[in-house]
């Protein structure tokens, strides 16, 4: 299932130069990540009723392009990584008039209690750790399919 997160950009998180301030990148990732989960039927509120939280360990941000007040972008989030505990979420984020492509970026996450300690998602909730499997599974169905397509 591809989700794509639509945000427009205000001109409060631009720079004097007139384009989007680097860091404000990091907060449409987890923007996106947040209304991509609820959309999958796991909002952060019900990862919280069942004990767990999902803390961000790294974050990695390639910018490419930038964007400035008004224009709108459109960012992708994948499952590129999941073992139960950990969760690498990928981002591709682009200029939606364009198409080009304005950051390159992900974010990692450790599934762990509400007292911070990593918590095995196979054993503990079959129900999210199924879908973030299946999502993994999509995620390297498509990467497959591009490669052979570049080949």
């Amino acid at each position: 299932m591809e989700f794509v997160y639509e945000r427009k950009i205000n001109y409060y998180e631009t720079d004097r130069m007139g384009i989007v301030h680097h860091s404000n990148y990091i907060r449409y990732m987890e923007e996106a990540r947040c209304a991509w989960m609820e959309a999958l039927g796991i909002p952060m509120s019900l990862l919280e009723e069942r004990g767990f939280t999902i803390p961000t360990l790294e974050v990695n941000c390639k910018y490419l392009y930038h964007v400035t007040s008004g224009d709108v972008i459109e960012i992708v989030p994948e499952v590129s990584e999941y073992n139960g505990v950990r969760m690498t979420v990928t981002y591709e984020v682009r200029d939606r008039k364009t198409g080009r492509e304005v950051i390159r970026g992900w974010t990692k996450h450790c599934f762990t209690t509400r007292e911070l300690r990593p918590v095995n998602m196979k054993k503990n909730d079959r129900e999210i750790s199924g879908v973030m499997e299946n999502l993994l599974e999509d995620f390297r169905e498509r990467t497959e399919t591009e490669q052979k397509q570049e080949d």
